[in-house]
């Protein structure tokens, strides 16, 4: 292991970490697991926060990883959120955020090297939320991190949060869940798994054998599948204010996927050169692989797994709650927020739902950070009493921005 306890006085931090051993919810083992985080602060020994990251994001929360060559939303994907003076002050708490296993930004995933040399493709084990919450629990007992302040959680990582209360329920005072849910629902079930077959039905994928200078990525299924998960994180709203209907001239880009003849004739639309340039930016920064593996922990997600509801999964949990959800987020729906905060009231679990007003679909909990900064930077430090957390909880109005929660709009769509 690289190192035993956090630096005193140490204001940001980045490394891999050898946790040794690890068995994985399938029953595999493999015989070292690497764990890469980046953390932000001083550590006080009650002052921690975990932030989990989203699907393709990394353990760059705010920092740029320039030392790993990520991009896009791998980098500093929600710095709008973290750092001095700002929501999660990094003055003030000391932020762990974990790259999860299977992921490629440096913890153990398909892409990383195996006992043999050679990277793992599929031979590594399937991964499930569960095995990403174990894993950040060992990185953090190696840093000499125990209870924490709150864990955070966006998306994904929102269902990441939810899982820390099951599983660890005693090391959480404070859990926040933004734009997330119990289980995804059927319709993006069946989504995910067309965007997981335009990677396996790629020729390039070979089995998810395409490691090494000879052989191609599977880029043209890597970027419809990708295309496939921006249609799912926009909503109506947003994709017509942004695109409309809108030419961007006539016979597609042609550098990506196959040439159509009769393209030509048709107008290409502002959308598709959007999808095309996100797709083509994504092949570049993610591994197809992992893009498989990340997508199938979400689809297996069920908080109720193993107990015979959602309260019954939190029962355990003793701390406080904030959810945080989107009106114009059909992915993850206010509806299934409010399902949530049912289950911790059933539990008599102080608990506040902060829905937000916004069209933009799930992309909002990382473009609208004035609207997200507020309540959970409130919750952070004072629980379910916070000003803005309160002010929602009880009237539904607009939460107080009187503090300054650098409201800079960054979309990880945008890069």
């Amino acid at each position: 292991m690289s190192r035993g306890r956090v630096a005193p006085g140490r204001q940001v931090e980045s490394d891999v970490v050898d946790v040794g051993e690890f068995q994985f919810e399938s029953g595999e083992i493999i015989p070292n697991l690497q764990v890469a985080y980046e953390a932000y602060g001083e550590f006080t020994g009650t002052n921690a926060v975990v932030v989990c990251h989203g699907l393709t994001g990394s353990q760059h929360v705010a920092g740029h990883g320039t030392d790993s060559g990520v991009s896009g939303q791998a980098r500093a994907w929600w710095s709008d959120i973290v750092g001095p003076g700002k929501a999660i002050d990094t003055n003030e708490y000391y932020v762990i955020c974990v790259n999860v296993p299977g992921s490629c930004y440096g913890t153990s995933g398909p892409a990383s090297d195996g006992p043999d040399g050679e990277p793992w493709g599929t031979d590594f084990p399937p991964v499930t939320v569960s095995d990403w919450t174990r894993a950040q629990r060992l990185l953090l007992d190696h840093l000499g991190v125990g209870r924490l302040h709150a864990v955070v959680g966006g998306s994904v990582g929102g269902m990441n949060a939810l899982d820390w209360a099951v599983q660890y329920p005693d090391d959480v005072e404070r859990l926040v869940v933004v734009a997330a849910a119990a289980r995804l629902d059927p319709q993006c079930l069946g989504l995910d798994a067309v965007a997981r077959r335009s990677i396996t039905t790629d020729p390039n994928w070979n089995g998810g054998d395409y490691y090494g200078e000879d052989r191609p990525d599977p880029v043209e299924g890597l970027g419809l599948a990708r295309q496939i998960g921006h249609l799912m994180y926009l909503s109506k709203d947003s994709m017509d204010r942004k695109f409309g209907r809108r030419s961007a001239g006539r016979g597609g880009r042609g550098d990506m996927y196959p040439a159509d003849p009769a393209a030509a004739f048709f107008p290409y639309r502002e959308v598709e050169s959007y999808l095309d340039y996100q797709a083509e930016k994504f092949a570049e920064r993610f591994d197809a692989n992992s893009y498989l593996y990340l997508t199938r922990a979400m689809d297996d997600f069920d908080l109720s797994e193993g107990y015979e509801s959602d309260a019954a999964a939190l029962a355990a949990f003793e701390g406080e709650a904030l959810l945080v959800s989107f009106t114009g987020d059909w992915h993850f729906t206010t509806d299934q927020s409010e399902s949530l905060a049912e289950a911790f009231r059933a539990g008599d679990v102080p608990v506040a739902h902060h829905v937000v007003e916004s069209d933009h679909g799930h992309d909002a909990f990382l473009v609208e950070p004035e609207k997200v900064g507020p309540p959970l930077g409130d919750f952070v430090t004072d629980g379910v009493d916070g000003r803005a957390v309160t002010d929602t909880a009880t009237d539904g109005g607009e939460p107080d921005t009187e503090k300054d929660f650098a409201p800079v709009h960054s979309s990880l769509f945008s890069r």
